[in-house]
């Protein structure tokens, strides 16, 4: 188990959260819990209402859309189901661990009640989610 300091560095590490300062980072990382899977092991499903973010501390995940396939492998220090903190829509992917993994799970009720009180974190986020959709939308054209 990650202590609340070893969590606080782990997210700064983090794109998503690179830029929020150490003491909102604290209160982020107390709420968030540490899940381990094993191979195989589903954590995100399409369809479902998300309600959480993952972030890969160890390992890492595939990434597959029913009608397409397995659209990406995602490993350390990167995220699944950012827009779930966001929105509550139903989940566009279903997410597996490729081998060992550990997660740091962040639920969207203990998100928006720090984002109340601190809107630049929101801002941060939305500014990592726009520049995924361009970098998106430009490998389309």
């Amino acid at each position: 188990m990650l202590s609340t300091v070893e969590r606080v560095l782990f997210l700064k590490s983090v794109d998503l959260f690179s830029a929020i300062p150490g003491n909102d980072l604290a209160r982020i990382a107390a709420v968030t819990e540490e899940l381990h899977l094993e191979e195989g092991e589903q954590f995100i499903r399409q369809g479902e209402n998300g309600d959480a973010l993952f972030l890969i501390i160890e390992g890492s995940a595939r990434v597959h859309v029913r009608s397409i396939g397995d659209v990406a492998t995602l490993g350390e220090r990167e995220l699944v189901g950012e827009m779930s903190i966001l929105d509550a829509e139903p989940r566009n992917a279903d997410c597996f661990a490729q081998g060992n993994v550990t997660l740091l799970k962040l639920r969207k009720a203990e998100f928006d009640d720090i984002m109340a009180e601190k809107p630049e974190i929101a801002r941060g986020i939305i500014k990592v989610l726009t520049d995924r959709l361009r970098i998106a939308t430009a490998s389309k054209d």
